[in-house]
Protein backbone atom coordinates (compact mmCIF):
# COMPACT_ATOMS: atom_id res chain seq x y z
CA UNK A 1 0.00 0.00 0.00
CA UNK A 2 0.91 3.57 -0.79
CA UNK A 3 2.37 5.89 1.91
CA UNK A 4 -0.56 8.14 3.18
CA UNK A 5 0.53 11.68 4.13
CA UNK A 6 -1.14 13.33 6.88
CA UNK A 7 -1.74 17.35 6.81
CA UNK A 8 1.17 18.33 8.81
CA UNK A 9 4.73 19.48 8.82
CA UNK A 10 5.83 16.73 10.45
CA UNK A 11 4.49 14.04 7.77
CA UNK A 12 4.87 15.93 4.96
CA UNK A 13 8.71 16.76 5.42
CA UNK A 14 8.84 12.84 4.25
CA UNK A 15 8.18 14.22 1.21
CA UNK A 16 11.25 13.23 -1.40
CA UNK A 17 11.23 14.53 -4.72
CA UNK A 18 11.05 12.42 -7.46
CA UNK A 19 13.46 11.47 -10.02
CA UNK A 20 11.33 13.16 -13.03
CA UNK A 21 11.67 16.09 -11.42
CA UNK A 22 15.43 15.98 -10.67
CA UNK A 23 16.44 14.58 -14.16
CA UNK A 24 13.49 17.27 -16.10
CA UNK A 25 15.56 20.65 -15.51
CA UNK A 26 13.58 22.61 -17.68
CA UNK A 27 9.47 22.91 -18.09
CA UNK A 28 7.77 25.67 -20.41
CA UNK A 29 4.50 27.22 -18.31
CA UNK A 30 1.59 28.44 -19.95
CA UNK A 31 0.78 31.89 -17.63
CA UNK A 32 -2.64 32.59 -19.76
CA UNK A 33 -6.09 33.40 -19.30
CA UNK A 34 -8.54 36.30 -19.82
CA UNK A 35 -5.63 38.99 -18.88
CA UNK A 36 -4.21 38.70 -22.13
CA UNK A 37 -7.03 39.73 -24.06
CA UNK A 38 -5.97 43.49 -23.80
CA UNK A 39 -2.36 42.84 -24.14
CA UNK A 40 -1.51 44.89 -21.59
CA UNK A 41 0.87 42.99 -19.11
CA UNK A 42 0.27 41.48 -15.54
CA UNK A 43 -2.04 42.31 -13.45
CA UNK A 44 -4.48 43.61 -15.60
CA UNK A 45 -7.79 42.79 -13.57
CA UNK A 46 -6.48 44.82 -10.58
CA UNK A 47 -4.91 47.39 -12.25
CA UNK A 48 -8.21 48.39 -14.28
CA UNK A 49 -9.61 49.66 -10.90
CA UNK A 50 -6.61 51.43 -9.84
CA UNK A 51 -7.66 55.24 -11.39
CA UNK A 52 -4.64 56.71 -13.28
CA UNK A 53 -2.59 53.28 -13.70
CA UNK A 54 -1.41 52.76 -17.23
CA UNK A 55 -3.92 50.03 -17.42
CA UNK A 56 -6.79 51.60 -16.24
CA UNK A 57 -6.05 54.56 -18.87
CA UNK A 58 -5.83 51.79 -21.34
CA UNK A 59 -9.15 49.90 -20.14
CA UNK A 60 -11.12 53.40 -20.05
CA UNK A 61 -10.38 54.82 -23.45
CA UNK A 62 -10.71 51.21 -25.60
CA UNK A 63 -13.47 49.46 -23.54
CA UNK A 64 -15.10 51.99 -20.90
CA UNK A 65 -15.14 52.98 -17.80
CA UNK A 66 -15.10 49.93 -15.44
CA UNK A 67 -18.32 50.98 -14.20
CA UNK A 68 -19.50 49.99 -17.24
CA UNK A 69 -17.35 47.70 -19.19
CA UNK A 70 -15.87 45.78 -15.69
CA UNK A 71 -13.51 42.43 -16.03
CA UNK A 72 -16.90 40.87 -15.82
CA UNK A 73 -17.45 41.63 -19.62
CA UNK A 74 -13.74 41.38 -20.73
CA UNK A 75 -13.70 37.86 -19.90
CA UNK A 76 -16.33 37.25 -22.56
CA UNK A 77 -13.81 38.50 -24.77
CA UNK A 78 -11.16 35.54 -24.43
CA UNK A 79 -12.12 33.40 -27.19
CA UNK A 80 -8.59 30.98 -27.52
CA UNK A 81 -10.04 30.27 -30.77
CA UNK A 82 -6.64 29.68 -32.13
CA UNK A 83 -5.51 27.36 -29.51
CA UNK A 84 -3.66 23.93 -30.62
CA UNK A 85 -2.04 22.91 -27.51
CA UNK A 86 -1.13 19.44 -29.28
CA UNK A 87 1.11 21.93 -31.89
CA UNK A 88 2.47 23.99 -29.12
CA UNK A 89 3.53 21.24 -26.84
CA UNK A 90 5.74 19.98 -30.12
CA UNK A 91 7.59 22.76 -30.25
CA UNK A 92 7.76 23.12 -26.74
CA UNK A 93 9.16 19.42 -26.69
CA UNK A 94 11.58 20.42 -29.26
CA UNK A 95 12.70 23.50 -27.83
CA UNK A 96 13.70 21.83 -24.52
CA UNK A 97 10.48 20.95 -22.23
CA UNK A 98 10.52 18.18 -19.71
CA UNK A 99 7.89 18.83 -18.28
CA UNK A 100 4.76 21.22 -18.64
CA UNK A 101 2.75 23.79 -16.44
CA UNK A 102 -0.74 25.05 -17.22
CA UNK A 103 -2.48 28.20 -15.31
CA UNK A 104 -5.81 26.90 -13.59
CA UNK A 105 -6.45 30.43 -12.54
CA UNK A 106 -4.58 33.82 -11.82
CA UNK A 107 -5.89 36.55 -8.71
CA UNK A 108 -8.64 37.20 -11.31
CA UNK A 109 -10.80 34.59 -9.75
CA UNK A 110 -11.04 33.38 -13.59
CA UNK A 111 -10.91 29.56 -13.68
CA UNK A 112 -9.24 27.62 -16.55
CA UNK A 113 -11.16 24.46 -16.07
CA UNK A 114 -15.12 23.41 -15.93
CA UNK A 115 -15.34 24.55 -11.97
CA UNK A 116 -18.84 23.42 -9.80
CA UNK A 117 -17.45 25.72 -7.60
CA UNK A 118 -17.20 29.60 -9.85
CA UNK A 119 -19.52 29.78 -12.72
CA UNK A 120 -16.70 32.03 -14.22
CA UNK A 121 -14.67 29.35 -15.82
CA UNK A 122 -13.71 28.69 -19.31
CA UNK A 123 -15.99 26.16 -19.76
CA UNK A 124 -18.93 28.43 -19.20
CA UNK A 125 -17.44 31.72 -20.33
CA UNK A 126 -15.13 32.99 -22.94
CA UNK A 127 -13.84 30.36 -24.76
CA UNK A 128 -16.01 26.98 -23.71
CA UNK A 129 -13.53 24.86 -23.27
CA UNK A 130 -11.68 23.23 -20.90
CA UNK A 131 -8.36 24.99 -21.29
CA UNK A 132 -6.48 22.77 -18.19
CA UNK A 133 -7.59 19.36 -19.62
CA UNK A 134 -6.60 20.27 -23.16
CA UNK A 135 -3.25 21.16 -21.80
CA UNK A 136 -3.14 17.99 -20.29
CA UNK A 137 -3.95 15.57 -23.17
CA UNK A 138 -1.58 17.53 -25.09
CA UNK A 139 1.23 16.69 -22.34
CA UNK A 140 0.46 13.40 -21.89
CA UNK A 141 0.57 13.13 -25.87
CA UNK A 142 4.41 14.05 -25.49
CA UNK A 143 5.13 11.95 -22.70
CA UNK A 144 5.45 15.01 -20.18
CA UNK A 145 4.45 15.73 -16.53
CA UNK A 146 1.55 17.72 -16.04
CA UNK A 147 1.45 20.92 -13.74
CA UNK A 148 -1.17 23.72 -12.49
CA UNK A 149 -0.49 27.06 -10.93
CA UNK A 150 -2.80 28.42 -8.46
CA UNK A 151 -2.78 32.18 -7.85
CA UNK A 152 -6.44 32.18 -5.79
CA UNK A 153 -4.62 32.01 -2.40
CA UNK A 154 -3.80 35.66 -2.55
CA UNK A 155 -7.36 36.31 -4.28
CA UNK A 156 -9.22 38.31 -1.85
CA UNK A 157 -7.44 40.53 -0.79
CA UNK A 158 -5.46 41.24 -4.39
CA UNK A 159 -8.82 42.36 -5.50
CA UNK A 160 -9.90 44.53 -3.27
CA UNK A 161 -9.77 47.63 -5.65
CA UNK A 162 -12.91 46.68 -7.84
CA UNK A 163 -14.81 48.03 -4.99
CA UNK A 164 -13.80 51.41 -5.60
CA UNK A 165 -15.24 54.34 -7.62
CA UNK A 166 -13.17 57.71 -9.53
CA UNK A 167 -11.94 60.30 -7.40
CA UNK A 168 -12.17 62.78 -9.74
CA UNK A 169 -13.60 63.34 -13.47
CA UNK A 170 -17.14 62.70 -15.00
CA UNK A 171 -17.10 59.33 -13.45
CA UNK A 172 -15.80 60.53 -9.89
CA UNK A 173 -18.03 58.63 -7.41
CA UNK A 174 -19.58 56.38 -9.30
CA UNK A 175 -18.81 52.99 -8.12
CA UNK A 176 -16.74 49.84 -10.08
CA UNK A 177 -18.63 47.17 -11.54
CA UNK A 178 -17.23 44.85 -8.02
CA UNK A 179 -20.04 46.68 -5.83
CA UNK A 180 -22.90 44.83 -8.00
CA UNK A 181 -24.16 42.61 -5.43
CA UNK A 182 -25.24 40.44 -9.29
CA UNK A 183 -21.43 39.65 -9.60
CA UNK A 184 -20.76 39.47 -5.85
CA UNK A 185 -19.91 35.71 -6.41
CA UNK A 186 -16.95 36.75 -8.44
CA UNK A 187 -16.05 40.05 -7.40
CA UNK A 188 -16.02 38.06 -4.09
CA UNK A 189 -17.22 39.87 -0.36
CA UNK A 190 -13.94 41.66 0.63
CA UNK A 191 -14.78 45.05 1.26
CA UNK A 192 -13.14 44.26 4.38
CA UNK A 193 -10.09 44.73 2.57
CA UNK A 194 -11.02 48.15 1.09
CA UNK A 195 -10.72 51.12 2.97
CA UNK A 196 -12.93 54.36 1.14
CA UNK A 197 -10.79 57.43 1.24
CA UNK A 198 -7.43 55.84 1.45
CA UNK A 199 -4.97 54.87 -0.88
CA UNK A 200 -5.31 51.25 -1.73
CA UNK A 201 -3.73 50.63 -4.36
CA UNK A 202 -1.06 48.72 -2.24
CA UNK A 203 -1.84 45.15 -1.46
CA UNK A 204 -1.11 45.19 2.75
CA UNK A 205 -2.11 41.71 3.64
CA UNK A 206 -1.38 38.93 0.81
CA UNK A 207 -2.89 36.24 2.00
CA UNK A 208 -6.13 37.28 4.00
CA UNK A 209 -7.08 36.14 7.35
CA UNK A 210 -10.68 35.24 6.15
CA UNK A 211 -11.37 31.97 7.08
CA UNK A 212 -14.21 31.70 4.34
CA UNK A 213 -12.08 32.60 1.74
CA UNK A 214 -9.76 30.02 3.39
CA UNK A 215 -12.28 27.08 3.21
CA UNK A 216 -13.34 27.91 -0.68
CA UNK A 217 -9.67 27.91 -1.77
CA UNK A 218 -8.83 24.27 -0.66
CA UNK A 219 -12.45 22.68 -2.02
CA UNK A 220 -11.42 24.71 -5.23
CA UNK A 221 -7.82 22.85 -4.81
CA UNK A 222 -9.40 19.40 -4.12
CA UNK A 223 -11.76 19.81 -7.38
CA UNK A 224 -8.66 20.57 -9.04
CA UNK A 225 -7.08 17.62 -7.49
CA UNK A 226 -9.37 15.50 -8.41
CA UNK A 227 -10.21 16.69 -12.00
CA UNK A 228 -6.33 16.43 -13.32
CA UNK A 229 -4.13 14.64 -10.62
CA UNK A 230 -1.46 16.89 -11.52
CA UNK A 231 2.20 15.70 -11.22
CA UNK A 232 2.88 19.60 -9.82
CA UNK A 233 0.67 22.31 -7.96
CA UNK A 234 2.29 26.11 -8.06
CA UNK A 235 0.76 28.26 -4.86
CA UNK A 236 1.77 32.38 -6.06
CA UNK A 237 3.14 33.11 -2.51
CA UNK A 238 3.85 30.55 0.78
CA UNK A 239 2.46 28.00 2.21
CA UNK A 240 -1.67 28.96 2.24
CA UNK A 241 -2.32 30.70 4.87
CA UNK A 242 0.44 31.40 6.90
CA UNK A 243 0.53 35.07 7.46
CA UNK A 244 3.11 38.22 5.64
CA UNK A 245 3.10 41.02 4.03
CA UNK A 246 2.74 42.85 0.63
CA UNK A 247 6.37 41.85 -0.96
CA UNK A 248 7.27 38.65 -2.07
CA UNK A 249 9.80 37.73 0.19
CA UNK A 250 8.23 39.05 3.59
CA UNK A 251 6.95 35.23 5.19
CA UNK A 252 7.77 35.51 8.88
CA UNK A 253 4.36 33.24 10.04
CA UNK A 254 5.84 30.12 12.03
CA UNK A 255 4.94 26.41 11.82
CA UNK A 256 2.75 26.26 14.51
CA UNK A 257 0.45 29.00 12.86
CA UNK A 258 -3.01 27.44 12.88
CA UNK A 259 -3.78 28.85 9.04
CA UNK A 260 -1.32 26.43 8.22
CA UNK A 261 -3.63 23.48 8.54
CA UNK A 262 -5.59 24.50 5.12
CA UNK A 263 -2.01 24.16 3.20
CA UNK A 264 -1.02 21.08 4.44
CA UNK A 265 -4.19 19.76 4.15
CA UNK A 266 -4.20 20.37 0.16
CA UNK A 267 -0.90 19.07 0.17
CA UNK A 268 -1.20 15.98 1.62
CA UNK A 269 -4.59 15.59 -0.85
CA UNK A 270 -2.24 16.55 -4.05
CA UNK A 271 0.42 13.59 -2.73
CA UNK A 272 -1.93 10.74 -1.61
CA UNK A 273 -3.98 10.96 -4.65
CA UNK A 274 -0.78 11.16 -6.57
CA UNK A 275 0.55 7.75 -4.90
CA UNK A 276 -3.57 6.44 -5.01
CA UNK A 277 -2.99 6.70 -8.93
CA UNK A 278 0.90 6.10 -9.31
CA UNK A 279 1.41 3.17 -6.56
CA UNK A 280 3.67 6.08 -4.92
CA UNK A 281 3.52 9.85 -5.18
CA UNK A 282 5.16 11.57 -7.71
CA UNK A 283 3.80 14.44 -7.22
CA UNK A 284 5.63 17.68 -5.91
CA UNK A 285 4.15 20.97 -4.16
CA UNK A 286 5.92 24.90 -4.79
CA UNK A 287 5.49 27.44 -2.73
CA UNK A 288 7.77 30.61 -2.40
CA UNK A 289 8.74 30.50 1.36
CA UNK A 290 12.54 29.91 1.54
CA UNK A 291 12.66 28.92 5.22
CA UNK A 292 13.49 25.03 5.12
CA UNK A 293 10.78 23.92 7.65
CA UNK A 294 8.44 25.15 5.52
CA UNK A 295 9.69 24.35 1.55
CA UNK A 296 10.70 21.10 2.82
CA UNK A 297 7.39 19.49 2.24
CA UNK A 298 7.64 19.89 -1.61
CA UNK A 299 10.54 21.94 -3.65
CA UNK A 300 11.13 25.22 -2.89
CA UNK A 301 10.24 27.91 -6.11
CA UNK A 302 11.72 31.33 -6.43
CA UNK A 303 10.28 34.01 -8.76
CA UNK A 304 12.24 35.48 -10.92
CA UNK A 305 15.38 34.99 -9.43
CA UNK A 306 18.24 32.46 -8.20
CA UNK A 307 19.79 30.77 -5.48
CA UNK A 308 23.91 31.91 -5.15
CA UNK A 309 24.91 28.38 -5.04
CA UNK A 310 24.34 24.84 -4.48
CA UNK A 311 21.01 23.80 -2.54
CA UNK A 312 21.07 20.35 -1.07
CA UNK A 313 17.45 20.17 -1.86
CA UNK A 314 15.99 20.49 -5.57
CA UNK A 315 14.38 24.02 -6.32
CA UNK A 316 13.02 25.80 -9.23
CA UNK A 317 13.13 29.27 -10.56
CA UNK A 318 10.10 30.04 -12.61
CA UNK A 319 10.63 32.87 -14.71
CA UNK A 320 9.22 34.48 -17.84
CA UNK A 321 10.39 35.66 -21.65
CA UNK A 322 8.69 38.71 -21.04
CA UNK A 323 5.83 40.26 -18.69
CA UNK A 324 3.58 37.62 -17.31
CA UNK A 325 0.92 37.90 -19.52
CA UNK A 326 1.60 38.93 -22.78
CA UNK A 327 1.91 42.46 -23.40
CA UNK A 328 2.79 44.85 -26.43
CA UNK A 329 5.09 46.84 -24.79
CA UNK A 330 7.43 44.66 -23.11
CA UNK A 331 10.93 43.57 -24.28
CA UNK A 332 11.34 39.86 -24.58
CA UNK A 333 14.72 37.99 -23.30
CA UNK A 334 16.98 36.67 -26.08
CA UNK A 335 17.62 32.86 -26.40
CA UNK A 336 21.14 33.35 -25.24
CA UNK A 337 20.25 34.92 -22.01
CA UNK A 338 17.69 32.22 -21.40
CA UNK A 339 20.01 29.52 -22.24
CA UNK A 340 22.61 30.81 -19.89
CA UNK A 341 19.92 31.09 -17.04
CA UNK A 342 19.16 27.50 -17.46
CA UNK A 343 22.94 26.61 -17.24
CA UNK A 344 23.38 28.83 -14.44
CA UNK A 345 20.41 27.24 -12.55
CA UNK A 346 21.08 23.55 -13.43
CA UNK A 347 24.69 23.77 -11.87
CA UNK A 348 22.95 25.02 -8.61
CA UNK A 349 20.75 21.85 -8.65
CA UNK A 350 17.38 23.79 -9.93
CA UNK A 351 15.38 23.80 -12.52
CA UNK A 352 13.89 26.51 -14.33
CA UNK A 353 10.05 26.89 -15.36
CA UNK A 354 9.34 29.23 -18.47
CA UNK A 355 6.83 31.22 -19.02
CA UNK A 356 5.92 30.80 -22.80
CA UNK A 357 3.71 33.65 -23.93
CA UNK A 358 0.28 33.39 -25.90
CA UNK A 359 -1.84 36.04 -27.09
CA UNK A 360 -5.79 35.55 -26.43
CA UNK A 361 -6.34 33.39 -29.50
CA UNK A 362 -3.72 31.24 -28.18
CA UNK A 363 -0.83 31.72 -30.72
CA UNK A 364 2.49 32.68 -30.07
CA UNK A 365 4.16 35.35 -31.77
CA UNK A 366 7.35 35.08 -34.48
CA UNK A 367 9.76 36.38 -31.79
CA UNK A 368 9.19 33.76 -29.33
CA UNK A 369 8.57 30.88 -32.28
CA UNK A 370 12.24 32.48 -32.85
CA UNK A 371 13.47 31.88 -29.13
CA UNK A 372 11.87 28.47 -29.48
CA UNK A 373 13.64 27.56 -32.67
CA UNK A 374 16.77 28.80 -31.52
CA UNK A 375 16.21 26.89 -28.43
CA UNK A 376 15.13 24.07 -30.40
CA UNK A 377 19.06 24.34 -32.21
CA UNK A 378 20.66 24.34 -29.04
CA UNK A 379 19.15 21.42 -26.99
CA UNK A 380 20.70 18.52 -29.15
CA UNK A 381 23.49 20.25 -29.15
CA UNK A 382 24.47 20.46 -25.32
CA UNK A 383 21.04 18.78 -23.69
CA UNK A 384 23.33 16.38 -22.51
CA UNK A 385 25.12 18.21 -19.64
CA UNK A 386 21.85 19.78 -18.33
CA UNK A 387 19.15 16.59 -18.74
CA UNK A 388 19.55 14.08 -15.79
CA UNK A 389 22.48 15.87 -14.85
CA UNK A 390 23.26 16.36 -10.88
CA UNK A 391 25.34 19.35 -9.28
CA UNK A 392 29.07 19.07 -9.38
CA UNK A 393 31.11 19.89 -6.11
CA UNK A 394 31.06 23.56 -6.77
CA UNK A 395 28.41 25.79 -9.75
CA UNK A 396 31.13 27.21 -11.43
CA UNK A 397 34.47 29.29 -11.49
CA UNK A 398 35.27 32.58 -12.91
CA UNK A 399 35.13 36.79 -12.03
CA UNK A 400 31.07 36.81 -13.15
CA UNK A 401 28.05 36.09 -11.27
CA UNK A 402 23.68 36.32 -12.15
CA UNK A 403 22.31 38.99 -10.03
CA UNK A 404 20.75 37.88 -6.97
CA UNK A 405 18.06 41.07 -6.10
CA UNK A 406 14.62 40.94 -6.16
CA UNK A 407 12.72 40.09 -9.58
CA UNK A 408 15.67 41.50 -11.71
CA UNK A 409 17.35 38.98 -14.63
CA UNK A 410 19.93 41.20 -16.25
CA UNK A 411 22.21 39.10 -18.78
CA UNK A 412 25.40 38.43 -17.45
CA UNK A 413 28.52 40.11 -19.00
CA UNK A 414 30.40 36.71 -19.07
CA UNK A 415 34.59 36.71 -19.18
CA UNK A 416 36.88 33.67 -20.59
CA UNK A 417 37.30 32.69 -16.47
CA UNK A 418 33.53 31.70 -16.67
CA UNK A 419 32.20 27.92 -16.38
CA UNK A 420 29.15 26.27 -14.91
CA UNK A 421 29.33 23.11 -14.07
CA UNK A 422 26.97 19.85 -13.72
CA UNK A 423 27.85 16.37 -13.59
CA UNK A 424 26.49 12.83 -14.46
CA UNK A 425 28.32 9.76 -13.20
CA UNK A 426 32.43 10.46 -13.82
CA UNK A 427 31.68 13.23 -16.52
CA UNK A 428 31.53 16.83 -15.15
CA UNK A 429 29.97 19.06 -17.78
CA UNK A 430 31.68 22.23 -17.83
CA UNK A 431 30.19 25.18 -19.91
CA UNK A 432 31.95 27.37 -21.48
CA UNK A 433 30.03 31.03 -21.05
CA UNK A 434 32.10 32.85 -23.34
CA UNK A 435 34.34 31.58 -25.80
CA UNK A 436 36.96 33.10 -28.34
CA UNK A 437 36.84 30.44 -31.67
CA UNK A 438 40.02 28.81 -32.06
CA UNK A 439 40.82 29.80 -28.48
CA UNK A 440 41.57 27.87 -25.07
CA UNK A 441 39.76 27.06 -22.31
CA UNK A 442 41.44 26.96 -18.87
CA UNK A 443 39.52 25.22 -15.88
CA UNK A 444 40.78 25.57 -12.53
CA UNK A 445 38.45 23.74 -10.54
CA UNK A 446 39.72 20.44 -10.99
CA UNK A 447 42.06 18.67 -8.42
CA UNK A 448 45.35 16.85 -8.69
CA UNK A 449 43.61 13.57 -8.15
CA UNK A 450 41.14 13.98 -10.97
CA UNK A 451 42.42 12.32 -13.70
CA UNK A 452 40.91 13.43 -16.69
CA UNK A 453 40.28 10.11 -19.20
CA UNK A 454 38.84 12.40 -22.09
CA UNK A 455 37.56 15.79 -23.55
CA UNK A 456 35.07 15.84 -25.65
CA UNK A 457 33.62 19.66 -26.87
CA UNK A 458 29.30 18.49 -27.19
CA UNK A 459 28.49 18.60 -30.65
CA UNK A 460 31.89 18.25 -32.03
CA UNK A 461 34.12 15.28 -30.83
CA UNK A 462 37.33 14.76 -28.83
CA UNK A 463 39.01 18.08 -28.30
CA UNK A 464 43.14 18.23 -27.39
CA UNK A 465 43.65 19.13 -23.68
CA UNK A 466 46.41 18.73 -20.91
CA UNK A 467 46.06 18.58 -16.95
CA UNK A 468 48.57 20.17 -15.03
CA UNK A 469 48.55 19.86 -11.17
CA UNK A 470 44.96 19.96 -11.80
CA UNK A 471 44.24 23.03 -13.90
CA UNK A 472 42.73 21.61 -17.26
CA UNK A 473 43.80 23.31 -20.75
CA UNK A 474 41.64 22.32 -23.79
CA UNK A 475 42.11 23.73 -27.15
CA UNK A 476 38.81 24.53 -28.80
CA UNK A 477 38.38 24.25 -32.64
CA UNK A 478 38.11 26.78 -35.12
CA UNK A 479 34.46 26.50 -35.62
CA UNK A 480 32.36 25.89 -32.27
CA UNK A 481 29.39 23.47 -32.64
CA UNK A 482 26.59 26.31 -31.39
CA UNK A 483 26.60 30.11 -31.36
CA UNK A 484 25.24 29.97 -27.80
CA UNK A 485 26.79 28.36 -24.50
CA UNK A 486 29.24 25.29 -25.71
CA UNK A 487 29.94 22.76 -23.54
CA UNK A 488 32.87 20.24 -22.68
CA UNK A 489 32.57 16.64 -21.08
CA UNK A 490 35.33 16.03 -19.10
CA UNK A 491 35.28 12.09 -18.41
CA UNK A 492 37.57 11.62 -15.14
CA UNK A 493 39.18 7.93 -14.12
CA UNK A 494 36.48 6.30 -11.83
Amino acid sequence: MAEQFSPSFESLRSFECPQWFRDAKLGFWSHWGPQSVPMYGDWYARSMYIEGSPQYLYHLRHYGHPSKFGYKDLVKLWKAEAFNPDALMDLYVKAGARYFVGQAMHHDHFFNFPSKLNRFNSAQVGPLKDICGLWKKAADNHGLPFGLTEHLGATFSWWNVNKGADNYGPYAGVPYDGNDPAYRDFYLDNFEHYTKGEDNSNIKTWYTPNPKHHAYWLSVMKELIDLYTPDLLYSDGGLPFGRRGQDHEGYHAPETDADYRWGLEAVAYLYNKSAEKHGKNRAIYNQKDRREEIYSIGVLDIEKSQLPGINPRPWQTDTCIGNWFYDVRQVFKQPGHIIEMLIDIASKNGTMLLNILQRPDGTIDEEIQYTLKEMASWVPVCGEGIYGTRPWRISGEGYSSVLIEGFREEKVSWTETDFRFTSKGNTVYAFIMKAVENGTAVIRSFKPDDKVRSVRLLGSGPVPYSQNFGVLTVKLPEKLPTAYTNCLAVELAG
